[in-house]
């Protein structure tokens, strides 16, 4: 099992999490942000559990954030 944690509100809306790994992040039209598809908030931490086959997207994906807001580890 792999866990994501995005810290939303640090977000700069750079877009690359979207493009790496688009089959988990969107972009918000609201605000601009990345969105962390099927994740729950807590305390602004949005997390979600994912099968291993999205580990190395998002891990490519964590690697290109430039404010470093992206967490992924297997459990």
């Amino acid at each position: 099992m792999v866990i994501i944690t995005h810290q939303r509100a640090k977000c700069i809306g750079c877009n690359y999490c979207a493009e790496i790994a688009h089959a988990r992040w969107r972009m918000s039209k609201k605000d601009g942000k990345a969105v962390l598809l099927g994740a729950t908030d807590r305390k602004g931490f949005h997390t979600v559990k994912v099968g291993n086959e999205e580990y190395d997207d998002n891990v490519r994906a964590a690697d290109a954030c430039p404010v470093n807001i992206i967490k992924v580890s297997i459990k």
